[in-house]
């Protein structure tokens, strides 16, 4: 505990000499976000931080944020935000519990188990649970809860980043990056366009931003829905005849369907009750009949996909009941207080994914404006996919990127990990597209090592290695 403590204080001090001196009021408001130690964690040398951010004061609309520290250089690794998506699904309970973060919710005691490929190892480490009505985060205007949408989104992500920067202004001159996935490929991008913009205006608020990062990523409503068919023809889970009917009667550029597309598409998502679409050879949780439905949202995209309850299934990992002891953790009141969450004790539990935002009031049908876009803007641009995921498969991103139209530099090759092939890439001119073999939706779970290495060379802009040594 001793050297804990000279480590952190050595840390402070480095910030504070290299930023300039921190203010006392900083200090303070930042010990006080310290989170000292979590029921049943596991020792660690890094420093933690979580509480609220406000992102409007007049609303009371507040930010839940979770951060870490890198495991090892703190000072001299970059800052990188991990986004979930849903919408509606908490960071928190996906990318820290169960993904990427440090400490990994698990049946048993002690509940906690290290994640020895957690990406605090590679960056300063940042989740936030977006928008408002996910996870802890909260608004004391419950109106604002009929106004969600991708924009609304992006505006309070942008005014968080904004006012955690002056919470911990000593990462402010750190390189940053943004990653997440599914639905992230609508907040990525989105968010990432806010600061791109913002950048040009702003000094004081200015964001040293360098890329962005998406994985199994919702992009484009044609594309997206389109490679979700062929890739379950391609691999076994429909008929030919299913196949062929939903070819010849649903147009998945338009927004909207027919009664023949429809009844096609109820025979295509049945399956998807009795396997896992987010990982098609992963066992699925069996619960009893009592268990709570998945909550629908009206107006996310992809506008005809969505209409269907089977698009709105959480998904799972290698346990596939994980989700159930990470709500059982997250709720316990121990946890909270350790945490400085639920402290306006919000009337509702923890939840993955939202059960208070059932409306969605924008979500355009693509982002690949938004990309190129970000491409010419200079900012480093990686996609990747893994190849076993059914929700947005590989299928699904290789005609989402091939409608970008962008030169390729590298053509489609093998890369490695541990002497292995882990998958294979594609560089375009301004866009490095990564695959990444046998994982499913959430990759840092189903190949956390592979993740890892992906976060590495794409933080460091390196190539992946395409030997096996």
């Amino acid at each position: 505990m001793g050297n804990m403590f000279l480590t952190s204080f050595f840390l402070l001090f480095f910030f504070a000499a290299s930023s300039g001196e921190l203010d006392k009021d900083v200090i303070r408001r930042q010990e006080a976000d310290r989170v000292r130690e979590l029921p049943g964690q596991p020792p660690v040398n890094f420093r933690q931080y979580a509480g609220y951010v406000t992102v409007e004061e007049r609303h009371g609309r507040a930010l839940f944020y979770w951060f870490f520290e890198a495991q090892e250089e703190a000072s001299e690794k970059p800052l990188l935000l991990w986004l979930n998506g849903g919408p509606g699904c908490s960071s928190i309970g996906f990318g820290e519990a169960e993904e990427l973060g440090p400490f990994l919710v698990h049946k048993g005691v002690p509940e906690l188990r290290f994640n020895e490929y957690s990406w605090n190892k590679e960056a300063n480490l940042l989740f936030v649970e977006s928008p408002v009505g996910v996870g802890f985060s909260y608004t004391n205007t419950s109106s604002d809860l009929l106004h969600m949408g991708d924009a609304f989104t992006a505006n309070d992500s942008y005014v968080f980043l904004v006012n955690w920067f002056k919470r911990f202004p000593q990462y402010k001159h750190f390189d940053f990056y943004i990653a997440g996935e599914s639905y992230a490929g609508h907040y990525v991008p989105q968010l990432a366009e806010k600061i791109l913009d913002a950048n040009k205006e702003e000094k004081e608020n200015y964001i040293n931003f360098k890329g962005l990062m998406i994985g199994n990523a919702l992009m484009d409503d044609e594309t997206d829905q389109t490679g979700m068919i062929d890739y379950a023809w391609d691999h076994a889970v429909i008929s030919d005849q299913v196949y062929r009917n939903i070819k010849k009667k649903c147009n998945f550029s338009l927004d909207h369907g027919n009664i023949p597309c429809f009844m096609e598409l109820e025979h295509y998502f049945q399956v998807f009750l009795i396997i896992d679409m987010y990982s098609l050879y992963s066992p699925t949780c069996v619960r009893d009949s009592s268990t709570k439905r998945s909550t629908m949202i009206e107006g996310i995209a992809p506008k005809l996909f969505s209409k269907y309850r089977e698009w709105h299934q959480k998904p799972s990992g290698y346990d596939p009941c994980v989700g159930t002891y990470t709500e059982l953790y997250f709720n316990r009141p121990d946890v909270q207080e350790a945490l400085h969450a639920n402290v306006t004790k919000i009337g509702y539990n923890w939840t993955h994914c939202s059960d208070v935002i059932q409306q969605w009031n924008d979500a355009p049908g693509s982002v690949l404006p938004i990309i190129r876009k970000l491409i010419n803007g200079g900012l480093r641009v990686w996609v990747y996919s893994g190849d076993t995921d059914g929700r947005i498969p590989v299928t699904s991103t290789r005609l989402t990127l091939n409608k970008l139209g962008l030169n390729t530099i590298q053509e489609w090759k093998p890369w490695y990990n541990k002497k292995q092939v882990g998958g294979w890439t594609i560089i375009y001119n301004g866009l490095t597209f990564v695959t990444i073999r046998g994982a499913g939706h959430q990759v840092p779970t189903f190949a956390p090592r592979q993740a890892q290495q992906i976060a590495a060379h794409f933080l460091a802009g390196r190539q992946l290695p395409s030997s096996p040594f």
